[in-house]
């Protein structure tokens, strides 16, 4: 492995400015709020309507199994971080683990699920301001969030940091609020309320609710893109385990608050009007249209700052793919005073587009297919960096580095086989594309790809 060599700061040479090196900019406070703005915390209504119906009214109950799996897989990233501070995520830490050809297809698959989660950002944002604004096309709302994103993303990662905060900080109001009227509506009921119906009611089907768990997995991304970030914070062999863990938490217990909140206020989960949309229906029963303009401007803020730092992370997956040359080398280079990967960014950007013609079903399937093969990876390479690479014995490592990211891959590897026939078919599909690039670039495995290049 060709590791590149740290210059000595000077004034005619600082650190920061060396070409492929990023700066150190991300603080502990700024890496949950990356994962959280990038989790959004009003992300429960993103695929509400459509899980609600799969599992039948029971939500929360898919949200507990998820959460549970993702947990786990938040400890194995850690640990992976620990090992390999390096921008890439999962790619790298595959790659480093079970080899180069292993490590494409896992940064392959992994772009499946981060190229798209922009793209259903830009898409829900479309949804609901024309839902507002009728009188305005979706494809208005699209371009216009598709092109102010990638201005801040080539101005900065500390831009994005300052606007996650207020997003952020709204989208935790918000929820309070819905919950104040949510307790308020519930109180005014004749009927007595069970605290337990949103968990368990008629219709309680494990499979159905494995099968929402699984896509799901989709609003727990944020702790991944934290991942991202490791070459941006100073000391990230203990920064970003720990925002991993906080950022999992959070968003773990939030959507559960809120979802459990919506089952009760709106039991009645087979009359949605339009399930892309549903959250509109509870907010309406619950405070009326006021909380409904008081939510679409929320969410939709939401959903922008989930734009802006899910286009952050998977440009810096690519980068990290374009600094090894497993993409084509222009990738792999950062431009101007800030540091940014700028070929990347408008890359994605430009995908980004595909929101004006795709379904949002079809993105959550697309994102929740990616992210599980991609959790399943992590939690494999830590049981092959620690035990088999390190060697490490006794019962607390086996523990630690085996039984627990074992349990992670058992969880992962079951949500995973939950999902749709539609998740398979396009996620095999890609996967297959990937192996013929990977075909290509190895002439046929009959040459090495290049090593990976870290910045330490």
């Amino acid at each position: 492995m060709h590791t590149t060599t740290n210059t000595a700061s000077t004034p005619d040479h600082p650190a920061t400015a060396q070409p492929g090196r990023f700066r150190k900019s991300m603080s502990m406070t700024a890496l949950v709020l990356f994962g959280l703005a990038y989790m959004v915390p009003l992300a429960v209504f993103t695929t509400y309507g459509l899980v609600t119906q799969m599992t039948k009214g029971h939500l929360p109950t898919a949200y507990l199994l998820t959460l549970a799996a993702m947990l786990l897989t938040a400890y194995s990233y850690g640990r992976m971080v620990q090992a390999h501070p390096y921008s890439g995520s999962v790619y790298t830490y595959t790659r480093k683990a079970f080899g180069s050809h292993i490590g494409f297809m896992a940064g392959w698959t992994l772009l499946l699920d981060y190229i798209f989660l922009p793209l259903l950002s830009y898409l829900l944002i479309g949804i609901y301001m024309s839902e507002y604004f009728p009188a305005i096309h979706a494809w208005v709302w699209v371009a216009g969030s598709i092109a102010l994103v990638t201005f801040l993303n080539l101005i900065g990662i500390e831009s994005i940091t300052r606007v996650n905060w207020i997003l952020v900080v709204v989208q935790l109001v918000f929820i309070v609020v819905f919950v104040a009227l949510s307790v308020r509506h519930l109180g005014g009921q004749a009927q007595p309320v069970s605290l337990f119906a949103p968990f368990h009611h008629e219709g309680f089907s494990v499979p159905l609710i494995m099968t929402g768990a699984a896509v799901l997995c989709l609003s727990f991304l944020g702790f991944d893109a934290v991942s991202t970030m490791a070459e941006e914070t100073s000391n990230p062999t203990f920064r970003i385990p720990m925002a991993i863990l906080v950022v999992s938490l959070i968003g773990g217990l939030l959507f559960l608050i809120v979802s459990y909140f919506a089952q009760q206020v709106f039991p009645d989960w087979g009359s949605f009007a339009d399930p892309d949309s549903a959250s509109v229906d509870v907010m309406r029963r619950v405070g009326g249209e006021l909380l409904v303009t008081a939510f679409t401007a929320t969410y939709v803020a939401g959903c922008f700052a989930s734009a802006m730092v899910s286009q952050a992370s998977v440009s810096r997956v690519l980068f990290a793919m374009g600094r090894d040359g497993a993409l084509p080398r222009v990738f792999g280079q950062l431009v101007g005073k800030k540091r940014v990967p700028a070929t990347a960014i408008l890359l994605v950007s430009l995908l980004s587009l595909i929101a004006l013609f795709i379904s949002l079903d079809t993105v959550a399937n697309m994102i929740s297919f990616g992210a599980l093969f991609a959790f399943s990876a992590v939690n494999l390479a830590v049981v092959k960096h620690y035990l088999v690479d390190q060697q490490l014995r006794g019962a607390r490592n086996v523990l630690l580095y085996g039984a627990i990211p074992g349990l992670g891959f058992l969880s992962t590897l079951w949500l995973w086989s939950s999902l749709t026939h539609l998740s398979f078919t396009i996620g095999l599909g890609w996967m297959a594309v990937g192996f013929v690039c990977l075909l290509g670039l190895t002439k046929a495995f009959r040459v090495k790809l290049p090593e990976l290049q870290m910045a330490e």
